[in-house]
């Protein structure tokens, strides 16, 4: 089989429908373009969007305000009651809050937050910490690593 001899088909391509050929065509008179007006002229049409002269909707809505900071920096939040479920002693990671589906990702940076009452002492090593729940980390005897 050569690539010059490969064919569609019968069938599946279509010849292409003759317009203005006569009424006898099916097609004729004001051939498919209805009757009068803009639409029906030579090169005449109307620009995607056109709403026949009343006022587009893409410019009747608000544009928008502000911006995006591109190097914004967001955080998985943690609280501290939900170290609980870690052992005595353990060493708390972004990896083992992966692994107990306390955050969503590997990758994204973890922050710890001071909602609820630690239990055990434990080993954090987080990118970020507040200032409450360092607290309670080092009040329940635990270490803090950043």
């Amino acid at each position: 089989m050569l690539l010059n001899s490969i064919k569609p088909k019968s069938g599946a391509t279509h010849s292409s429908r003759r317009l203005g050929r006569g009424n006898g065509s099916g097609r004729g008179t004001f051939c498919s373009r209805g009757c009068k007006g803009q639409g029906q002229r030579q090169g005449g049409n109307v620009r995607p969007g056109f709403e026949g002269g009343q006022t587009p909707l893409i410019r009747r809505l608000p544009k928008l305000r502000g911006f995006a900071n591109v190097n914004r920096q967001s955080y998985q939040v943690v609280n501290v009651g939900d170290l609980n479920c870690f052992e005595a002693g353990e060493e708390v990671t972004p990896l083992s809050l992966f692994i107990k589906k306390l955050i969503r990702s590997k990758t994204m940076p973890v922050k710890l937050l001071g909602d609820g009452i630690l239990e055990k002492k434990l080993t954090v090593k987080v990118q970020k910490v507040s200032a409450t729940a360092k607290e309670k980390v080092q009040k329940a005897g635990g270490k803090l690593i950043q």
